[in-house]
């Protein structure tokens, strides 16, 4: 035998709701954060995002901090090496077209201008051992940092060169952006130094 149960009327009534808001739901979208929303919380956790002005500039046109968002800390941790390098790179480049370290082979006949020092150098040895150094410090230091840096122990960057900085927080950040602001244009400057002294056969002012 079968038994029917039966309920009362308005109990019957809250269990349709419940299945029709049951059966509402399985259909509904998943929450999920947007681009936008990810894209901003990037520029919220680092510096940087500032135009030579000090206004607001998010610039990511390729959305590289969204396809790998993973790989923010070192996209930073590289831009901050390149920045660094390309503003002592200004400087070296600015500096050996007026003084020379002592010695024929760094002498103004041999290496009229700081441009022509590549190739008039890489014959003879000292870029090699540059490039030896650089990889050593790269083994010694740079990759071990890289290291920390994943397993969340320093920021990028971060060698631990700031004692001469303000102790206050927003004054850091300051720095810390005029930082990478001097460093995006020393990455231009470098290649419009070289550029145009190889066009123009001077060294500075090139022209």
């Amino acid at each position: 035998d079968f038994y029917l149960l039966t309920f009362p009327e308005p109990t019957m009534k809250i269990v349709a709701l419940l299945a029709c808001l049951c059966g509402v739901s399985a259909f509904a979208p998943a929450t999920t954060v947007s681009k936008a929303t990810a894209l901003r919380s990037v520029f919220d956790d680092y510096v940087g995002g500032v135009d030579f002005r000090g206004q607001k500039f998010e610039f990511d046109p390729l959305k590289l901090s969204e396809t790998y968002s993973d790989s923010v800390p070192f996209f930073r941790e590289a831009e901050l090496r390149h920045g660094r390098t390309a503003m002592l790179a200004v400087l070296g480049l600015i500096w050996t077209d007026f003084a020379r370290l002592p010695g024929e082979m760094y002498s103004f006949e041999n290496i009229p201008k700081s441009v022509d020092a590549y190739p008039a150098l890489s014959a003879e040895g000292p870029i090699l051992q540059i490039a030896a150094w650089i990889a050593l410090f790269d083994i010694v230091i740079t990759g071990p940092a890289i290291v920390a840096m994943g397993d969340g122990e320093r920021e990028a960057g971060d060698f631990g060169w700031v004692w001469f900085g303000p102790d206050e927080p927003e004054k850091f950040d300051k720095k810390r952006e005029s930082e990478l602001l001097n460093g995006r244009l020393a990455m231009i400057a470098v290649g419009g130094i070289v550029t145009q002294s190889v066009i123009t056969e001077h060294g500075f002012p090139y022209w």
